[in-house]
């Protein structure tokens, strides 16, 4: 029997009762369309990890102070993270080649009549230049063929200096927004303006800047940001010491695990921790690494995954099923039939190609509303993990196939009854 043949059959076959084989086809739809939103949430789920934590860079370690939620507010667990605490770590930790410090706090701006009320940041020398190419944010219409310089980030003047942090110089840098709120048009470079009860001298101003990080990574407008030496910050804002975000670049990045070890015994020290009774440490910070948090999100993708993939496999055996048991129905209906092919000729070979190529149509037609049904909910399935979820184009005949191959499965034993049937008995079925 042809393939053309085949077609033809197993078309009049399946359209005998369409009810029936849209119900069998609901099984294999959810079940497909459970494998292609299953491929798409992984995809955004892996993306959204790399797109996250690409501005922690291999040699980083971010160190923070350990904070508990109580009372509808996070409460820090033991000593502060210092300044002091940041500025020793490259001098006591051989494996730490340098630092960044920052702090932000909420402040009043004012030169002359204008005044604001933004947040602003206390951060260490060069702070400004790694932060903004960390959280993919460029000068306005940068091209992107050409590297980034720091000084690229300048509209007018310079950042500070490292002296003037370790002095607490009271300078500060602006976002081009902020400056133009402040001072209009006008240069406002060698200007001291009002920030709290104190007063600063701008010594640079930002371009205007533009995100090109897709996820968001930068959450706040660039382009409204007051940036101060670090200790100028505490000095003028803070009668306690505050609690300080630290990152430590480690000079190998191959021995983070020693470098971390080393922080963390540097850290206990300088708080005092010792251990309990059972030679564990109750540290007061916590110390994270990108390998640290890719592999924690990976796995709860992964779990993610894992899930959708028994809800699909789950699906598809109950279309599975569906498929056998109305083949099966079919073939019993359908006895007569089988026994006058048989009288003509038909081999059980062609008696098997028959009933599986319905199967396999079922499935197919199933395998393909999957796919319809899989693309519309992947928008649904998106909100769920965050706005992500990337359909892969190869997922597309993955899950036909998988359809397809689950109607060869389940069709196979109907056939093969079909074709065991005795043609003179099958004759005289009525």
């Amino acid at each position: 029997m042809s393939v053309i043949n085949l077609f033809h059959t197993a078309i009049q076959g399946v359209s005998g009762n369409k009810l029936r084989a849209v119900l069998t086809m609901l099984g294999v739809v959810i079940g497909v369309a459970s494998v292609i939103t299953m491929l798409s949430l992984g995809n955004g789920a892996r993306a959204a990890v790399e797109a996250t934590f690409r501005h922690l860079g291999s040699d980083h370690v971010m160190i923070s102070a350990k904070q508990i939620y109580e009372n509808g507010e996070y409460i820090p667990v033991g000593s502060t993270l210092t300044y002091l605490d940041g500025l020793l770590l490259p001098v006591r930790v051989e494996q730490v080649k340098k630092v960044d410090l920052s702090l932000r706090a909420h402040a009043r701006l004012r030169y002359g009549r204008v005044a604001l009320e933004m947040n602003i940041s206390g951060v260490t020398a060069g702070y400004i230049e790694n932060l903004l190419s960390q959280a993919k944010v460029v000068p306005l219409g940068w091209d992107d063929n050409h590297p980034i310089e720091p000084s690229a980030y300048l509209a007018w003047g310079r950042s500070f200096t490292a002296t003037e942090v370790l002095e607490g110089a009271k300078v500060c840098v602006l976002g081009i927004r902020t400056a133009q709120d402040l001072f209009a048009w006008e240069n406002p470079i060698g200007a001291k303006i009002r920030v709290g009860r104190w007063s600063c001298q701008v010594i640079g101003v930002l371009k205007e800047l533009e995100s090109i990080d897709t996820e968001g990574q930068f959450t706040s407008n660039p382009n409204e940001a007051l940036f101060l030496p670090i200790s100028t910050l505490i000095q003028m804002h803070y009668e306690d010491e505050p609690s300080v975000s630290i990152t430590a670049y480690v000079r190998d990045e191959t021995q983070m695990e020693a470098a971390k070890q080393e922080i963390a015994a540097f850290l206990r020290q300088r708080h005092g921790i010792q251990p309990n009774i059972d030679g564990q440490f109750n540290d007061d910070f916590t110390l994270v690494t990108r390998k640290d948090v890719l592999g924690s999100q990976q796995e709860a993708a992964r779990t993610f995954s894992l899930l959708l993939a028994t809800m699909a496999t789950v699906s598809l055996i109950v279309g599975g099923i569906g498929i056998m048991n109305v083949m099966l129905v079919s073939v019993t209906e359908r006895t007569r039939e089988i026994g006058v092919r048989m009288a003509v000729g038909a081999r059980p070979r062609d008696i098997v190609a028959q009933f599986l190529f319905e199967a396999v149509l079922i499935s197919s037609l199933g395998g393909l509303l999957g796919i319809v049904l899989g693309a519309l909910s992947i928008p649904m399935a998106a909100r769920l993990n965050q706005g992500i979820a990337l359909l892969d184009p190869g997922s597309l005949p993955l899950s036909l196939g998988v359809g397809m191959l689950t109607g060869v499965i389940f069709g196979l034993y109907p056939a093969v009854r079909a074709a065991r049937l005795n043609s003179i008995e099958a004759l005289r079925y009525e």
